[in-house]
């Protein structure tokens, strides 16, 4: 492949992707061996946190709306218990944030980076509506 091009329709590295553009990222080979080795393991655990099914709906749920425990277990069709210790790791990772309304309690996404990867999974895997 010739340098400066990438696999997606031999598009110029740093040509816009749908989001950040690669360019807006200082070079991988200008950044410490010890700060590149943090970053992974920071998204390696954001990824881990985001990488089970049933999180990962959840996900998808509270991108568009905040929801409480109930209204998530009957979206994702699991039990309560199940959906409490989802919505406890991804609370745990810092990937949810909850609030209190009366005796409900309410999950929404922790920050935008949620969002956006979770914005960016649905745009690469999810079929495009049959016409």
């Amino acid at each position: 492949m010739p340098d400066g091009q990438n696999r997606e329709k031999d598009r110029p590295v740093g040509e816009a992707t749908g989001g950040l553009m690669h360019s807006e990222l200082p070079s991988t080979l200008d950044v410490p061996l010890e700060a590149l080795q943090s970053e992974a393991r920071d998204a390696s655990e954001f990824l881990k946190a985001m990488g089970h099914e049933g999180r990962l709906l959840m996900l998808y749920y509270l991108c568009e709306r905040d929801h409480s425990v109930t209204e998530l277990e009957r979206l994702i069709m699991s039990r309560q218990a199940a959906v409490s210790q989802q919505l406890a790791r991804l609370r745990h990772e810092k990937l949810v944030t909850t609030r209190r309304e009366g005796n409900q309690i309410f999950y929404s996404l922790a920050d935008e980076r949620v969002r956006e990867a979770v914005c960016l999974l649905q745009k690469m895997f999810r079929a495009p509506p049959v016409s």
